[in-house]
Formats: structure tokens, C-alpha cells, sequence
């Protein structure tokens, strides 16, 4: 996949409203430049937290918004309703399959155990070779940095290659997003097994 080819971002991010104000203002700020930039979003589909304001911020913009959401989490009545598509799946298994074949690209925003499932995932499928799409951890205030340092301890005791720090991009800011989206060229993927 080339720079030109990403179109549709798929963001992972918290449902909680309780997290601290630049947490959502770097989310606004990316939804706005999805929107203004032209990418289309694909998300979890929720109203609230950082989802909601991803969400919104691409609609304001004048961007495309697809949520999927497991038929569970939807009786909550916590969906985004002006979303241009709204899916519902029978689980979340077949919610992060549609979000994962729709998307070009995925970004994840400071999140709970749901993101890092989600984005360890697209990360294990792109150390398989299912897919050389690019993955951006979106750094915001530090959040990913302790994850960091737990993934240099994965590689430091042989659990898995230094090289896979190649698979993901750690992103200051939201500028950085886009220049990484922009220049993206994806580099081979080492053979996963030690020898």
C-alpha cells in the first residue's frame, strides 16, 4: 500500500468521558484533519469518550464517518447516529474484522484495554504478513510510553525481533500523523521466528 492508496483511517480510542481535556482536543484535531484532508473514518461507532469526538470533529469537517459496533454494545443507545454508515455485528470479533478489511491505515488515540486489543491485533497481523498497512500510535501527553518500554523488553529478551519496531509509528503530535501517512513506504517484515 502506497501513500496514495490511504483513504479510510480506522482510529481506535477510549469510550470515556472522564479522561482529561487534551486528550480530547488532540482527538478533535484529528478528526478535524481526517475531514479537511479528506480520509474517511471507521471507528467503534460510539457518541461518547474520544470515539464521539473523533467522530464529530470528522463530520464538522466535512469528512465520511462509518461506525461498526457489536449488537451488545449498541443496546447501550451509546451509538453516533449522524454517522454516514452505521453497522452493527453480532460480536466483536466480526466488529474488528469489518473495521480491519475497511481500513487503509489505523490510529490508535489513548485508550483502555479495548484499543490496546485492537491495535496489538492489526499489529500481530502485520508482523503475519496479512496486511502492510501503516499503524500510527498517536503519543499524546506520553500515554504509550510505558507500553514502550515494555515492548523494548519483549525484544530485548528474544520474545520477538527488534526489527518489528519497524511494524508501528509512535506520533508526537497530529502533524506527525499525517507527514508519517504521507511518506509512508512499508518496509519488509523479518521472518517471525528466531533461527
Amino acid at each position: 500500500m502506497t501513500s496514495n492508496q490511504i483513504k479510510t483511517l480506522c482510529v481506535y480510542c477510549s469510550s470515556s468521558d472522564a479522561v482529561a481535556p487534551d486528550y480530547f482536543q488532540v482527538a478533535t484535531e484529528l478528526g478535524t484533519q481526517m475531514g479537511q484532508q479528506g480520509f474517511r473514518l471507521v471507528y467503534g461507532g460510539a457518541r461518547i469518550g474520544l470515539m464521539g469526538t473523533v467522530a464529530r470533529a470528522v463530520t464538522e469537517s466535512g469528512g465520511s464517518v462509518t461506525g461498526i459496533m457489536p449488537e451488545k454494545i449498541h443496546q447501550f443507545g451509546i451509538s453516533y447516529e449522524p454517522a454516514d454508515e452505521f453497522l452493527v455485528t453480532p460480536d466483536m470479533r466480526h466488529r474488528k474484522a469489518e473495521m480491519e478489511r475497511r481500513a487503509d491505515a489505523f490510529i490508535a488515540l489513548p485508550g483502555g484495554f479495548g484499543t490496546l486489543e485492537e491495535i496489538m491485533e492489526v499489529i500481530t497481523l502485520k508482523q503475519l504478513r496479512y496486511h502492510s498497512k501503516p499503524i500510527i500510535f498517536l503519543n499524546t501527553n506520553g500515554f504509550y510510553d510505558k507500553l514502550y518500554d515494555f515492548m523494548e523488553h519483549i525484544y530485548s529478551e528474544k520474545f520477538a525481533k527488534a526489527e518489528y519496531r519497524n511494524l508501528y509509528y509512535s506520533a508526537a503530535d497530529v502533524p506527525s500523523v499525517f507527514a508519517y501517512l504521507e511518506n509512508y513506504d512499508p518496509t519488509p517484515v523479518a521472518d517471525k521466528w528466531f533461527k
